[in-house]
């Protein structure tokens, strides 16, 4: 197979947007996402033009109640404002599939032994520096660095950092290591491989090229940044200034946009959605997105080691009631798998029912009649445990849940909780598989290690054809479905409050609706 256009590439995220309907509006202005939604004439109500001029604020809750501006290794809300500040070779559309940003074209080779990534032209940073070839490099040199130790390093591990080429001023080739070109190195980099020059410094010169350059920042209270002139997409940002505030919990964060003191507030908590509702003063916009909620059982952890145990578990799981009680309905059911987006994911693989007493019956042939054990709540994670706690008690599992704190959470102890809340977002297969319970995993929570599934992982890596991996991810997926240790209970929408105000903003399969500064604009 030879090498891939930038077309090539991206149809398969192109397929995963076909028949979907976004847009349409609904009852007290409510907005929702997916399809069968009211019809796009009714969208066309709010439909004026973009203008620029303006602050847009954004209200955000930090529990690290810190940030940084880091670009590689962001802290709490600094990956909000990495969304600013920085621009990546790639970024999400609005399927939630990787689109081409600064990169102009993009190629793997035949044999997936390496990327040749070309820039677009004239690209400029915040401080007047053309971006080169040069600056790529040392992005992804520094990302990858071991001494900086970015959290999200594993995303590139298989990048053979000392031996990238410039090719020329705007081209290079990254060779990756053990044949795994199909690494999904756009996925890998749209959220934290941002593009700096070579002299970037996040303390002292945190320059990037995103739609808005940094005025001030306060750790840990606000951040207030200016238009960028020359950012790559002509004609925006529109707003001329872009203001990022911090709350200390979800009702303050609600009692400013109610008061009209911020514009935007992402990903209200199920508890709050009433009161906006009832406001009349804010609009929802609900993104159906694939971003999955669920537990992790420690593989390496009784009473995980037994296959039956984990089995039981997924059958004992009310999915439907998580869904409504943690997730106040706004959600689907899942059926511990991720990627449902994915090209290649398995849809053959029949929904897991609620089964209370074929749980029992797994539970008494493993030897776990009356099971006691702990179940790790992290931040966020309260509501789900406690509902799945109760419904464990049905079976006759004593679940205690224990709440943890984001440092504790995400500390040394990170990967020895026997059982433990999780959400991520719903990115494509091989990505998701590489941060989560694949073999390059550098969090893999469940100790998942199943050696057929190692080798289709591995196999899938380094193949380009979609088909070709269709056949290796469905029966990896078939693994997970029979013996891995997650248990995916549901997919949940994000529900944005969005002030009367702000035009641009609409639902999407992704996450970032009120993340995308440079499409937000204000009526006055």
């Amino acid at each position: 197979m030879g090498q891939h256009s930038r077309r090539d590439f991206l149809r398969g995220g192109a397929a995963l947007g076909a028949g979907l309907a976004f847009g349409g509006l609904l009852a007290g202005c409510e907005q929702q996402g997916g399809a069968g939604n009211a019809s796009a004439s009714a969208a066309a109500a709010l439909d004026d033009k973009p203008r620029q001029g303006g602050r847009l604020r954004l209200g955000i809750v930090d529990g690290s109640h810190s940030g940084n501006l880091d670009v590689h290794k962001p802290v709490g809300s600094g990956i909000i404002r990495g969304f600013a500040l920085y621009s990546k070779l790639w970024e999400w559309s609005e399927h939630m599939t990787p689109d081409l940003a600064l990169a102009e074209e993009v190629s793997v080779n035949a044999n997936a032994s390496a990327w040749t990534i070309r820039l677009r032209k004239g690209l400029e940073f915040h401080h007047g520096k053309t971006i080169s070839a040069d600056d790529l490099i040392f992005s992804a040199r520094r990302l990858s660095d071991p001494q900086l130790a970015s959290p999200f390093a594993s995303l590139v591990q298989r990048i053979d950092r000392d031996n990238i080429v410039k090719l020329d001023e705007r081209t290079v080739r990254i060779p990756i290591r053990d044949g795994a070109g199909f690494l999904p190195l756009p996925d890998g980099w749209v959220n934290f491989g941002g593009i700096v020059p070579t002299d970037y410094d996040p303390v002292r010169n945190p320059v990037g090229a995103g739609p808005y350059k940094l005025k001030e920042f306060t750790p840990g209270q606000r951040s207030l940044f200016t238009r960028f002139e020359n950012y790559f997409k002509p004609g925006k940002p529109y707003a001329d200034e872009l203001e990022i505030i911090e709350f200390k919990d979800q009702t303050a964060r609600v009692a400013a946009l109610l008061a009209g003191q911020i514009d935007t507030a992402y990903a209200i908590s199920p508890e709050q959605i009433p009161a906006l509702r009832a406001s009349g003063v804010a609009n929802l916009v609900i993104s159906q997105s694939h971003g999955w909620h669920g537990f992790e059982m420690n593989l390496n952890a009784e009473p995980f080691r037994d296959v039956r145990v984990r089995q039981a578990f997924r059958l004992l799981a009310n999915r439907q009631e998580l869904v409504e009680r943690a997730l106040g309905g706004q959600g689907r059911i899942a059926n511990d798998l991720y990627s449902p987006l994915d090209p290649t994911y398995n849809h053959a693989i029949a929904q897991r029912p609620y089964d209370l007493e074929q749980a029992r019956s797994l539970l008494r042939a493993a030897g776990h009649e009356r099971l006691q054990l702990e179940l790790a709540a992290g931040p966020g994670g309260s509501a789900a445990a406690q509902v799945f706690a109760n419904q464990a008690r049905l079976a006759g599992v004593d679940i205690r849940v224990k709440q943890v704190d984001a440092a504790t959470f995400n500390g040394p102890l990170r990967d020895s909780w026997a059982l433990s809340t999780t959400y991520k977002l719903g990115g494509e297969f091989l990505h998701t598989a590489t941060n989560t319970d694949g073999p390059l995993a550098a969090l893999n929570k469940t100790h998942f290690n199943d050696a057929r599934f190692t080798q289709l992982l591995t196999e899938a890596m380094a193949q380009p054809d979609v088909e070709r991996r269709k056949l290796l991810v469905h029966e990896a997926q078939q693994i997970q479905h029979d013996s891995g240790g997650l248990l995916i209970w549901g997919y949940a929408n994000v529900v944005d409050g969005i002030s009367p105000r702000v035009g641009g903003a609409k639902p999407e399969r992704s996450h970032f609706t009120t993340w995308r500064f440079d499409d937000l604009w204000l009526r006055s």
